[in-house]
């Protein structure tokens, strides 16, 4: 008989108190609680990883996966884990692709697309449409090097080329623009940052040239100027030079750029005739030379400026591809259109092509729209298929792996969500609700680590996790339907449920008379959008998903803004202008990305606040007679730190044709450091039981050392008191990143001048830890300072002193500012 309950027993693993308990099977669970509480540790780390373990043996296949620290679960079933990790940084991935409604789109394009003739451009359909004509190859190549597989036009005879799938891929060389390999992005020269225009070659006007290079330069620039008849001297200031002189130094002899002066003259064969690359071509080529360098190419990107590709206006596609159209439209021209949009055009092409091609794409049409379908029900369909999958935030790409699980029909599943609600309008949550329900409704089990108040009343069954967080968690507070949670009183969550208890509004400010205006952003849907944030106040920016919140404000203000006082490499978003800089000193933009993919970074380190508790350590008398310094208790230096596992504290053991696997270090046994470094003690802690600590543990340990406690305190109250010091940087999650973002910038002086600029810094909190960071918040503009946050939580809109609100939808139905004013006054 099949068990209708998951049962744990014993659960102990990181700060869960030896968990017992039963979770209903087919229904929609929430497991809901304070930051840091235990939830995720008992569903991802404890149910799914002992899931896939029991999974693998029962297989008969070897894992070396070890089992969680839980005594039994009994009536587990498969499961998949639906997180937020960001699995794709490839910039040639794409929403389509990574979807496959691109494919779907090459095969449709390819299939039925009408081409121009090469020779009389006339509109040529594909060969099939000819009847019997035959198809011959081409005795040329292409500029991939394939010959040619081409059909004769059938008004002038001509060789149309027979295109396929490869030749609407980007990520083929048949369908790459050859400009920029299919990356629709290319790097030039931040010319602002190599030359000074009041300087002189002689006096420094070429900035990284030195003394040796100038004299050298200067020699081969006049020999190159003699050559073409003309005068170069290099004590003029560069601001001075002629066209054809300015095209000399930047471009070089051999460029288009100069040629066009002299286009009958050869070009000097050597550097003694005064063959001159040019600045530009010298740093590009330095660039393309050492591909495999990343740092050295990280270095010049420093130099550089990131631009539309000319050739292909950032379509990733050659001209062949991009000229091929179905009812009027080619595939780029489908590819920028959101999925809602693109669902009418996919239904509707059986009624604009010949009638011979219906029987060809309805297969095709039928698995594309119910792919299309799927996405739009998770609240994903104001997307569109060019958008960048590494540009997606980490609630996005989560939908979009949900939306995948949607055309599967497996039944006695346990899908276990991260927060799926990330990012989504509360408008669109109750859409994502009835996608979990259809999941349920299967006959599987759903269960939903979440905040979100909509989706917690609408679970079958809530488990609430506390009463604190970290060592203060890990514990079942209450569990039931909503109803019964709402009236538990020990329940933070069912305080917020029945309205007991409320996150305080605030009295709205009416700011410093000064604005910082955004004029004309027209940056992917914006509609020629001109917007006012009042400086001095705490502005929300609201929508629904895809209504242009992130472009306005990240794209088109944040990159303009790093431009402007950083001298920034990455272009804004198109837009006219930006008036009110002079207002501010800099802006501290906090988005969710991680803040490190190395394990040896971690909220200590990052924070800066293992400085001086490594300072602390090296000044006790013990370490003054051993001698050792602070760097002796770094993990990241010899010295002090355990040189087999060089201070990571685990060894990777390759198991050839398995998986390698990580070991615990058995020379320091884990605990990174050499034992005459683990003899030193601060308040009975060695160096390695600080970094086990957490956050608000170690606090109590520094509170009478100022460099220490002020960090340590300020990522406490932005709701990270729970983590431990030494936790990877990289197994955070996006929210958890963010926040400890933003306890470092506030640990700088501020000015009183400086912009902040927020993106959904609620992702992962409870409302109770809302309400402490929004206490924060307010505290940086009582200082004077201006916090715009881009967010969905209500309560952080209710508190905010201005709101601007775009819409009225989603892609390119949004993109218009529908409201903006104060926020509602609590006073």
């Amino acid at each position: 008989m099949m068990q209708d309950t998951i049962t744990i027993r014993g659960a102990r693993l990181h700060n869960l108190k030896n968990i017992t308990l039963s979770i209903p099977k087919n229904k929609l669970v929430v497991f809901t609680g304070l930051s840091g509480s235990g939830k995720s540790t008992l569903a991802f780390d404890t149910l799914c990883k002992e899931s896939q373990r029991q999974y693998f043996e029962s297989a008969g296949m070897v894992t070396y996966q070890q089992k969680p620290s839980v005594e039994r679960i009994e009536g587990l079933s498969p499961s998949i884990s639906i997180d937020q990790h960001l699995t794709n940084h490839s910039p040639r991935s794409t929403v389509g692709t990574a979807t496959e409604v691109f494919t779907y789109l090459r095969v449709l394009f390819a299939r039925i697309g009408i081409q121009p003739c090469p020779v009389c451009a006339r509109a040529v359909p594909p060969s099939h449409h000819l009847g019997g004509v035959e198809v011959w190859n081409d005795d040329t190549a292409d500029d991939t090097g394939e010959e040619i597989a081409t059909y004769p036009c059938p008004y002038c005879g001509a060789g149309v080329p027979e295109l396929g799938m490869a030749n609407f891929s980007f990520n083929k060389p048949e369908g790459a623009c050859p400009t920029c390999t299919g990356l629709g992005m290319v790097y030039t020269a931040n010319l602002s940052l190599l030359i000074d225009p009041a300087l002189s070659i002689s006096s420094g006007g070429v900035i990284r040239w030195s003394s040796p290079e100038i004299t050298r330069h200067s020699e081969t620039l006049k020999l190159a100027a003699k050559h073409f008849g003309f005068v170069f001297e290099p004590a003029t200031p560069i601001g001075e030079y002629t066209q054809e002189q300015r095209d000399l130094l930047l471009y070089g002899v051999h460029s288009r750029e100069f040629h066009r002066h002299y286009p009958h003259v050869e070009p000097p064969q050597n550097v003694n005739q005064g063959r001159f690359e040019g600045i530009v071509p010298n740093l590009m080529r330095r660039y393309e030379e050492r591909a495999q360098d990343a740092d050295y190419r990280e270095r010049l990107e420093q130099l550089m400026l990131m631009q539309t590709c000319p050739d292909c206006q950032g379509s990733r596609l050659r001209s062949e591809s991009r000229g091929v159209t179905i009812a009027g439209s080619n595939i780029i021209d489908v590819s920028g259109i959101p999925f809602t949009t693109l669902r009418t055009w996919v239904e509707g092409l059986p009624e604009v092509v010949p009638v011979e091609e219906r029987d060809i794409i309805q297969p095709i049409i039928e698995d594309l729209s119910e792919r299309i379908r799927r996405l739009i029900d998770v609240g994903a369909g104001y997307l569109t298929m060019e958008r960048s999958s590494p540009t997606l935030s980490a609630g996005e790409a989560q939908r979009l792996k949900l939306a995948a699980l949607l055309g599967s029909d497996l039944t006695g599943m346990m899908y276990v969500l991260d927060e799926p609600t990330v990012g989504l309008h509360q408008r669109d949550t109750g859409r994502l609700i009835g996608v979990l329900r259809q999941l349920r409704d299967l006959g599987n089990t759903v269960l939903v680590v979440e905040h979100d108040l909509d989706m917690i009343r609408a679970a079958d069954h809530v488990i609430d996790f506390g009463p604190g967080a970290g060592r203060h968690g890990g514990q079942i507070v209450a569990a039931g339907t909503p109803g019964e949670i709402s009236a538990f009183p020990a329940s933070s969550t069912g305080g917020y449920l029945s309205g007991r208890v409320a996150i305080p509004g605030s009295r709205r400010r009416p700011g410093n008379g000064q604005h910082l205006v955004i004029r004309g952003a027209r940056e992917h849907n914006l509609k020629d959008v001109t917007v006012g944030i009042p400086l001095g106040t705490l502005t929300a920016v609201t929508g629904v998903s895809g209504s242009g919140k992130s472009s306005l404000m990240l794209d088109v203000l944040d990159r303009a803004a790093r431009q402007h006082f950083n001298g920034a490499a990455e272009a804004p978003g198109k837009h006219d202008a930006i008036d009110g800089w002079q207002h501010l000193d800099k802006i501290i933009s906090i988005d969710q990305g991680s803040i490190a993919r190395s394990s040896r970074s971690n909220a200590a380190t990052y924070t800066d606040a293992f400085s001086p508790i490594r300072q602390v350590f090296a000044e006790t008398p013990e370490a003054s007679r051993r001698h050792l310094a602070p760097g002796h208790f770094s993990f990241n230096a010899p010295g002090g730190r355990c040189e087999r596992c060089k201070g990571t504290g685990t060894l990777i053991v390759n198991m050839h044709f398995l998986p390698d696997i990580e070991v615990r270090c058995p020379v320091c046994e884990g605990r990174r450091f050499k034992p005459e470094v683990l003899a030193v003690q601060y308040r009975g802690h060695d160096i390695a039981a600080i970094l086990e600590m957490t956050i608000e543990e170690a606090l109590a340990v520094f509170v009478d050392v100022p460099a220490v406690a002020a960090r340590l305190s300020l990522m406490s109250e932005v709701g990270m008191g729970y983590l431990q010091l030494g936790q990877p940087a990289n197994t955070l999650s996006g929210g958890e990143a963010q926040r400890i973002k933003l306890a470092k910038e506030l640990a700088r002086r501020t000015t009183g001048r400086t912009l902040y600029l927020l993106d959904e810094p609620t992702t992962g909190l409870h409302p109770a830890d809302v309400a402490n960071l929004l206490a924060l918040l307010q505290r940086l503009v009582d200082g004077g300072n201006t916090v715009v946050v881009i967010e969905h939580q209500v309560d952080v809109i209710h508190a905010a002193d201005w709101i601007i609100e775009l819409g009225p939808e989603g892609g390119e139905a949004g993109g218009y500012v529908i409201a903006e004013g104060p926020g509602r006054s609590d006073q």
